[in-house]
């Protein structure tokens, strides 16, 4: 109810009038059953978009940061998180990457559709890095096509830091399915697996146009708050003395 109020009759109104945004290779999505749209991910903003311009639902795995942010910021993303229906996740690795696999799975498993970011996080920089696997065990284990889908300029509407949003017209497109049915009952090889993901960015990489990175984005940020950190430091440093 929330998410066809939000998007109907109050967020949506308001915000296709504004960004005016637009969509090709909506004829890609399937009308009915299971379907994952494997997305790259710009900004906090892209799952305010890619519901817009879709006619079916989509439920999104967030991660799990999210829902743990402090302050009246981080009240009202968590409040609207889980009244739009998304699901935290945790990437902590071992049980709890299992359970947000199974989580994923059981929106499937309702012939939904599931929206997932193979890269874990947002881009820091606007390029495009390497996939996590879950999204290939989803597909081998549900059973389910999988679409690539890229948004378009969504970071120059709300960059990371930013808090409100710049006017401008944002896109999204959809590819073709991707075919891995020669990869059924392997969904336990983890070399099948990486060679998925990595076909799945491929993709990415060609629609968007954006230069790939075969590093996890989330190292990159580790090591650009570690420089951060030290930077603060070396200036807290210099003008003690």
């Amino acid at each position: 109810m929330f998410y066809w109020f939000m998007k109907n009759l109050v967020v949506g109104p308001i915000v296709k009038t504004a960004f005016r945004p637009w969509i090709t290779g909506h004829e890609n999505i399937p009308a009915t059953g299971g379907v994952i749209l494997a997305s790259n991910h710009l900004s906090f903003i892209d799952s305010v978009f890619l519901p817009l311009v879709m006619d079916r639902r989509i439920t999104f795995l967030a991660k799990s940061d999210y829902y743990t942010a402090r302050g009246p910021k981080g009240w009202f993303i968590k409040t609207f998180l889980k009244a739009a229906g998304m699901i935290p996740i945790d990437r902590s690795g071992g049980k709890a990457s299992e359970a947000s696999l199974n989580t994923g799975l059981q929106v499937l498993a309702r012939n939904e559709v599931l929206g997932i970011y193979p890269e874990g996080t947002r881009s820091p920089d606007g390029r495009l890095y390497r996939g996590r696997t879950g999204v290939a065990r989803m597909i081998l284990e549900g059973d389910v096509p999988v679409l690539p889908v890229v948004m378009i300029d969504t970071e120059k509407v709300m960059p990371i830091g930013r808090r409100l949003p710049k006017v401008r017209r944002v896109g999204v497109i959809v590819g073709e399915p991707l075919d891995f049915s020669r990869f059924e009952g392997m969904e336990g090889d983890r070399f099948i697996l990486r060679s998925i993901t990595d076909e799945i960015m491929y993709e990415l990489s060609q629609l968007s146009g954006q230069e790939y990175v075969d590093v996890y984005a989330s190292s990159v940020k580790e090591k650009q708050a570690v420089r951060d950190r030290q930077a603060i430091k070396e200036k807290q440093a210099a003008t003690s003395r």
